[in-house]
């Protein structure tokens, strides 16, 4: 004897084809789910009835397509409830300024700020500035620092310790630890002007930098 639910896909699937639509809605198969249970027990042949394995196999069938529709509508009101939840922690960061990946900074009057991400502990850190042109213009050394990310201040001054023009300017990181290479992401900072949403979600609009993903924030000063 075939299943209800076969039954019931069958007739989704016709109905699908005659009005040109998707998937029926849970109340929909409900209905067709009772209507072809109902005749299935009365049609069914007296010397070979239904067990009541089968009968309670199918009626969890449809309890389970049911339970997966209420389970799907509590996700999306839960992640709607998240997604509201983080774009109003996000719009606490308007006015504030963040380092996110990225290896270029502003040099003012009063120096310039950026910072770098170890991905371990090293024992020694040498950042380098170029102009740009490319040229080496400054060089800092960091010495020992922790695994994490790290916000430092270049003061302006050139290799010859003149300080130099205000303007846009580059700038690499290398780290080690006992000689071995360890993996460092330059973070270029910005101040945060507004958020945004974009097609991936709610983003921070940093003046001079674009807009970045919450996720790229690795510093909030």
């Amino acid at each position: 004897m075939s299943s209800v639910i076969d039954a019931i896909n069958t007739a989704n699937k016709a109905g699908a084809t005659a009005s040109g639509s998707g998937k029926g809605s849970v109340k929909e198969m409900e209905d067709r789910f009772m209507t072809l249970f109902l005749a299935q027990l009365r049609n069914q042949d007296p010397l070979n009835p239904m067990e009541n394995a089968e009968m309670t196999s199918q009626l969890a069938q449809m309890n389970m397509v049911s339970g997966l529709e209420e389970l799907n509508k509590q996700m999306q009101t839960l992640l709607g409830s998240y997604n509201e939840s983080l774009s109003l922690q996000a719009a606490n960061l308007i006015g504030k300024n963040v380092l996110v990946p990225g290896k270029e900074t502003t040099l003012t009057k009063d120096g310039a700020l950026f910072g770098v991400d170890l991905a371990g502990p090293a024992d020694k850190v040498e950042v380098v500035i170029s102009d740009a042109t490319g040229k080496e213009v400054a060089r800092q050394s960091l010495g020992q620092q922790e695994a994490g990310s790290m916000a430092f201040y270049w003061d302006g001054k050139g290799l010859d310790g003149k300080t130099l023009e205000p303007g846009k300017y580059s700038f690499s990181v290398t780290a080690s630890l006992a000689g071995e290479k360890v993996e460092a992401t330059p973070l270029q900072a910005g101040a945060v002007s507004a958020l945004v949403r974009g097609k991936n979600g709610f983003e921070l609009e940093i003046a001079g930098l674009g807009n970045m993903g919450l996720d790229q924030v690795r510093q909030v000063f």
